[in-house]
């Protein structure tokens, strides 16, 4: 017997200021989460989300500052030329990786990567994930493997590539390098993010104990229409934002 889910509505936006701000908390939100999982690394990372308003740019985190210290405010606001609207600059690398993205992929609000210990780790074995464990399944047939490594991504030519190999799927694991995630909101791109990190570190973890057993793939792919879907990377990220907004409220600031 099977059992109705409550399944709590995306919200929906008439006033384009307000959306906005909404998507502005969520990534200073995300950012917070980012250290408190311990995805910081000196200057290296960032998340984007495409501006509501100014289609043709996108928030970021603002060069040199940690993700601890990002807030509504100090967001940077850069467009598809690499122009600051709004803020401060940001790290190049960013620029050079999500301006390709935003603009390779219209229905993408949000593009997340930071140099997490295990997807870093994993990114250099050069294999995609196994559908190993119910939260890897969101990734099964929806993640591809970028296998350049050109040191650290200044050239908008790489990023166009980066783009390209992403193509429609939901993340990258890049070369020696690490994860990136995509997403329709900021929440999804951050979850994804965040569980990618898990399901590296819970595979590395199963082949050191042994051969794990994979998930068949049809099963595969019920559990990633279960647990994958724009929704499902949405919902999975609102306790998340709970938290730490009632951690530490001066993000809204």
């Amino acid at each position: 017997m099977k059992i109705e889910v409550f399944q709590p509505e995306m919200p929906g936006f008439n006033d384009a200021e307000k959306e906005q701000l909404h998507i502005k908390q969520k990534l200073a939100a995300a950012f917070r989460l980012f250290s408190k999982c311990g995805f910081d690394e000196g200057i290296a990372g960032h998340i984007t989300a495409r501006d509501p308003i100014h289609k043709d740019c996108f928030w970021v985190n603002p060069y040199g500052v940690h993700f601890s210290q990002i807030t509504v405010s100090n967001l940077s606001l850069i467009n598809h030329q690499g122009k600051i609207v709004q803020g401060t600059p940001c790290n190049s690398a960013a620029f050079a990786i999500h301006s390709r993205i935003h603009m390779a992929r219209e229905r993408v609000v949000a593009a997340a990567h930071a140099h997490g210990l295990y997807g870093k780790s994993w990114s250099s074995l050069g294999r995609l994930l196994d559908p190993l464990t119910q939260d890897a399944c969101a990734f099964y047939e929806d993640h591809v493997f970028y296998e350049e490594y050109n040191g650290v991504v200044y050239d908008t030519d790489e990023g166009d590539r980066i783009a390209g190999c992403l193509g429609d799927k939901k993340a990258v694991i890049l070369a020696n390098h690490g994860n990136l995630t995509v997403g329709q909101t900021v929440d999804a791109a951050a979850w994804w993010f965040i569980t990618m990190e898990r399901s590296c570190q819970a595979q590395l973890i199963a082949e050191a104990a042994g051969q794990p057993r994979k998930i068949d793939r049809d099963d595969a792919l019920l559990t990633r229409e279960q647990v994958g879907s724009p929704y499902g990377g949405w919902i999975a990220f609102q306790p998340l934002f709970k938290r730490i907004v009632a951690e530490q409220p001066d993000l809204l600031e």
